[in-house]
């Protein structure tokens, strides 16, 4: 049976990465945070009870998977490395609340959730050390594909922390914003700054915390929702009449066409045609769907 390593150490953890014949591997952006009361706050921010499912991307080596199921959770590991995934398989493969999903998580965790898709069931949480490469692809996935989870703990870069969570006329407001604002609470947990990992970081980190609105935004059609909240952030400084048209172009073929029907959505939405997207909640996102709906569109 292998013993778990220090996790708070660097050389420890370093020792046992060479004594396996593995090393870090940079492309997965891989981090460990060797902080053991950082790593306390952030399991007890997800406030987790025993019986919980909870997904878990990036585990790494396992120390948070061992404290998750030290603490009751029932685990749904996602890692993409797969001599951490020999790892994780050798420490917790006789646990009963482990299952281990090997892959980019970008492609495998659909599969996984297939029946939570379909609604057939609750939710479960989520908690991960996102790498930064992919950490806002994956929760946009989650959100546009309407995979909502009632709590997230993640740690990121903090510039994707502060685009999570910003509201309407921010300089960090952009549609990654207006998707987490629409259906989640956003709470900044801690900051970590880079030595609090190892390897260490070139880049300041946040925690943060997302909780699922009991009442969100609601409008009639989500996927023309999100279509126009991508098409109307596409350039910041066109106003929101022009990127309406342009994006109502390629539907229609017809410029004209186009530009009467972004006026009519616009004053239906009761949308100035001066207005910019960084400005609009996702509240008015969701009545100028409404109007892409009453238009025929969808």
């Amino acid at each position: 049976m292998l013993i778990f390593p220090d996790y708070d150490s660097p050389s420890a953890l370093k020792a046992f990465l060479e004594s396996r014949g593995m090393g870090m591997q940079k492309k997965f952006g891989q981090n460990f945070l060797i902080n053991a009361g950082a790593r306390k706050k952030l399991l007890d921010s997800l406030n987790i009870k025993a019986g919980d499912e909870i997904w878990e991307v990036g585990p790494g080596l396992g120390v948070m998977t061992r404290d998750l199921l030290e603490r009751g959770g029932r685990v749904t590991a996602f890692e993409i490395d797969r001599g951490f995934c020999a790892v994780l398989r050798d420490f917790f493969s006789g646990n009963p609340d482990f299952i281990l999903v090997e892959g980019d998580v970008m492609k495998t965790w659909k599969e996984t959730g297939k029946d939570f898709l379909s609604c057939s069931v609750g939710k479960p949480f989520f908690f991960g050390n996102l790498p930064y490469n992919i950490a806002a692809s994956l929760m946009a996935d989650f959100i546009t594909s309407m995979f909502l989870f009632d709590r997230a703990l993640v740690t990121v870069q903090k510039e994707v922390a502060l685009r999570m969570g910003a509201g309407p006329g921010s300089g960090d407001y952009s549609s990654f914003s207006v998707l987490c604002t629409r259906f989640y609470d956003v709470k900044c947990v801690m900051d970590l700054a880079p030595g609090n990992f190892w390897p260490r970081p070139n880049v300041v980190s946040r925690a943060v915390l997302l909780e699922k609105k009991a009442v969100p935004a609601v409008c009639s059609d989500d996927s023309l929702f999100f279509a126009l909240v991508r098409a109307l952030f596409v350039s910041r400084r066109k106003t929101i009449k022009n990127n309406l048209s342009a994006w109502l172009s390629t539907k229609t073929k017809n410029e004209v066409t186009a530009c009467e029907t972004a006026s009519f959505m616009l004053q239906y939405a009761g949308i100035a045609h001066n207005e910019r997207a960084e400005n609009l909640s996702p509240e008015v996102f969701c009545s100028l769907a409404d109007a892409a709906k009453e238009a025929g569109l969808g």
